[in-house]
């Protein structure tokens, strides 16, 4: 078995995202620009902020956050949405998730210009993605597959189940393996004996957000097994979704949790908003 190190990788990334940038700094006299916008104060979402926010600083990004009260109002999202879109120092605009229940989260994604898109959700980008045109595709299946081309895993042929459905890793995961000419196959909460559906598979990939979810009974010999999932158990500890001390007993790799996806999300971002500032730098040129 051998670790999937998503770590060291995207230290890597890290490395050439800020090489970049001094390039583009360089040849047109401005940095890559990060909006967030973060509503409430819910801890993960304030930690994670926080990550992206100090991977910003290190790479040399220009990066700015507007916390908003958790009673705040669909306009006011709104316009401060519409002033970044206008903003010629802003490359890329953030939403983080999930939103109040009073906000509608579908308009206010579509809300953002496409081309400062750097999570992948507006629809215009989900739609490139799923006919395999370039766009912005979701930070964390991007990332999952920068880690499976940098250990040389290649999907094409594979059988990869993808256990989640959400609209921000488990659909554009499957499109992404899809368009790698992987056989797919989606499992999710309606899924009948989802058993029967991993032990067939030579690839798990899985974000459902279920502590234990799978287990050595349900995989194959040699299979690689990409846990998504990051829950905090009850002693405080950060797990997956994987029974990580006994399935990796059985598989060819897998991802540690934490260590493994998670900083690829980050290093994904970063990415997708270098890119961007590269699209508006030559477009203003």
């Amino acid at each position: 078995m051998q670790l999937l190190d998503g770590k060291a990788l995207s230290a890597k990334i890290e490395k050439t995202v800020a090489d970049e940038v001094k390039i583009l700094k360089s040849k047109t006299g401005s940095v890559p620009g990060l909006a967030v916008i973060l509503v409430g104060q819910d801890p993960a979402s304030a930690a994670y902020v926080s990550m992206k926010k100090k991977a910003c600083d290190r790479v040399g990004f220009y990066s700015v956050t507007h916390e908003m009260p958790e009673d705040i109002s669909q306009d006011a999202i709104e316009k401060t949405i519409t002033m970044m879109n206008d903003n010629p120092n802003i490359d890329g605009i953030l939403i983080q998730l999930p939103l109040p229940s009073q906000i509608d989260t579908t308009k206010i994604l579509e809300l953002v210009n496409p081309s400062k898109d750097v999570d992948g959700f507006h629809p215009y980008n989900v739609g490139r993605l799923t006919t395999g045109l370039d766009g912005f595709v979701p930070c964390t299946p991007l990332g999952v597959m920068e880690l499976l081309d940098e250990y040389d895993i290649d999907v094409k042929g594979k059988n990869c189940v993808v256990v989640g459905a959400s609209n921000i890793v488990g659909k554009p995961m499957a499109s992404l393996l899809l368009n790698a000419n992987a056989t797919v196959e989606i499992c999710h909460i309606f899924t009948d004996d989802l058993k029967k559906h991993t032990l067939n598979a030579d690839m798990i990939f899985v974000g459902a957000g279920v502590i234990n979810l799978i287990k050595e009974d349900m995989v194959k010999d040699g299979a690689v097994i990409i846990d998504i999932g990051i829950n905090r158990a009850d002693n405080g500890k950060l797990v997956g979704d994987v029974d990580f001390e006994k399935v990796s007993q059985k598989c060819s790799y897998i991802t540690p949790v934490p260590g493994g996806v998670g900083p690829m999300t980050i290093a994904m971002l970063l990415s997708n908003t270098l890119k961007a500032a590269q699209a508006h730098a030559y477009e203003r040129e």
